[in-house]
């Protein structure tokens, strides 16, 4: 049987959506808390900047995957009016139970599905845009996916990927230290549960960096594809435009 990475653990690779699930099965009550605590709120001036460079207008069309919690979606579907659409999306049920809730509260109904990314439930060139963010390195078939949101995109239509990425250099010692000692306390104090978060440090670390995704990416069919890095490289956003 073929294995996989599930952090630093190397697991089969038909249980590795299993054990992801598990984990934000068990965050996903506290997800929105545990974002401002770990990255001191700065998750929210990247996911600012992603929907900056998505520069939707009224109408288009919006794939939302591992949306979560809703963030992007609902600030995607405030971009697109009445007249667009934006897809909420995860593999996860727990995660977009929240989200959906929490768009309800706030007055927004959007299609809610869940699904897997490495198989979409959609047409062909179907969406002027797609995001994923901090959603990406969970999955066991990274290419896989990655063609089927190039498959669902319109041509010209934009790949936005927003993720942990390789740190710059000097910052790597402080940044292990933080990961590895920081984030387990906080997911035990404020989550109830230290696992789930070393699994997220560890993950990180073996998600392609940089360079190896923007490769990944023009493997996938995009034709252009360029990165920007935040934060010295602590979470990049990568843009791949369909031809």
């Amino acid at each position: 049987m073929s294995s996989t990475h599930f952090g630093f653990e190397t697991v089969d690779e038909n249980d590795k959506a299993r054990r992801v699930r598990g984990v934000f099965d068990s965050v996903a009550s506290k997800y929105d808390i545990m974002n401002d605590l770990m990255s001191g709120g700065l998750h929210r001036a990247w996911k600012a900047y992603t929907i900056m460079v998505a520069n939707l207008k009224e109408g288009d069309q919006v794939l939302d995957i591992a949306g979560g919690t809703g963030d992007l979606s609902l600030a995607f579907a405030k971009k697109v009016g009445t007249t667009g659409r934006v897809v909420h999306t995860d593999i996860n049920e727990a995660m977009l139970r929240v989200g959906r809730d929490r768009l309800l509260d706030k007055g927004i109904i959007l299609p809610t599905v869940v699904c897997d990314a490495e198989k979409l439930p959609f047409p062909d060139q179907h969406f002027n845009l797609v995001s994923v963010a901090f959603g990406l390195r969970n999955m066991t078939h990274k290419d896989a996916a990655l063609k089927e949101m190039c498959r669902v995109l319109k041509p010209g239509g934009k790949l936005l990927v927003l993720e942990f990425s390789k740190v710059a250099k000097p910052l790597e010692k402080a940044y292990d230290w933080y990961s590895f000692n920081i984030l387990p306390r906080l997911g035990s104090m404020v989550a109830g549960d230290a696992d789930s978060y070393r699994y997220l440090a560890e993950s990180i670390r073996m998600h392609p960096g940089q360079q190896e995704l923007k490769a990944l990416m023009q493997q996938a069919g995009f034709g252009h594809v360029d990165y920007h890095n935040m934060t010295a490289g602590v979470v990049a956003l990568h843009v791949g435009i369909k031809c």
